[in-house]
């Protein structure tokens, strides 16, 4: 499969290239900067400079097309006001999404978070933030030109990757590796069944491939 990745420099994007360039597939990252590429080649994954920020539907879909699945694991990150929650974790998913129906691709997976609710209170950063990830979340759920599945993983940690997940509509909260919610991304473009589910995933006993195989039906 060809694989296109917004987001291709965060953690979770890099650690996922890996495992999908070693996997076989052709894998390219959307990016920002030039300087990010060397980090993308060293894993496998063709860089392409793009600002989802700036930049056209039409400009997303030309660097989409041709492609089997695309995957929105972008974000403004840490130290982002609550204006750029709303450009990148809202707006720019939502622009990709647009670009992926544009050019054809309909598996479409989208990095989310635990918690994300449009009508969520509060007035701090990551409140604004939940808040955009969860407006993000409605609005792809809405798309039916795209076989999407929200993947929304708990606390993000560093710690290796044990492979056991607990992967369910609703889990409650906990903490998940970052190497395992990309081995669970991988696994969910692998399983075309679990297309129209939103889940919920941290740290569990049940391997990656039977966790996603049960939520699918199989």
């Amino acid at each position: 499969m060809r694989i296109v990745i917004a987001g291709g420099h965060g953690q979770i994007a890099l650690r996922l290239e890996r495992l999908l360039s070693h996997a076989g597939h052709e894998v390219a990252g959307i990016i920002r900067s030039p300087g990010q590429g060397a980090d993308l080649r060293e894993a496998g994954a063709e860089p392409v400079v793009l600002d989802l920020e700036s930049a056209s539907v039409e400009m997303v879909a030309a660097v989409l097309q041709g492609a089997d699945a695309a995957v929105f694991a972008a974000g403004a990150g840490p130290g982002s006001g609550a204006d750029r929650k709303d450009t990148v974790d809202r707006a720019a998913a939502v622009l990709f999404a647009d670009a992926a129906e544009r050019a054809g691709v309909r598996r479409y997976l989208v990095v989310s978070s635990m918690g994300a609710d449009a009508s969520h209170a509060g007035d701090g950063i990551f409140d604004a933030y939940l808040r955009a990830k969860g407006a993000a979340d409605d609005e792809i759920r809405s798309r039916t030109a795209l076989d999407w599945t929200i993947l929304r993983p708990g606390s993000l940690t560093d710690d290796a990757g044990t492979g056991m997940v607990r992967l369910e509509a609703r889990t409650g909260r906990g903490p998940v590796p970052r190497d395992d919610v990309a081995a669970v991304l991988a696994e969910l473009l692998d399983t075309p069944a679990t297309a129209g589910l939103t889940l919920e995933l941290v740290a569990g006993s049940v391997p990656v491939s039977v966790a996603v195989k049960d939520v699918a039906g199989n």
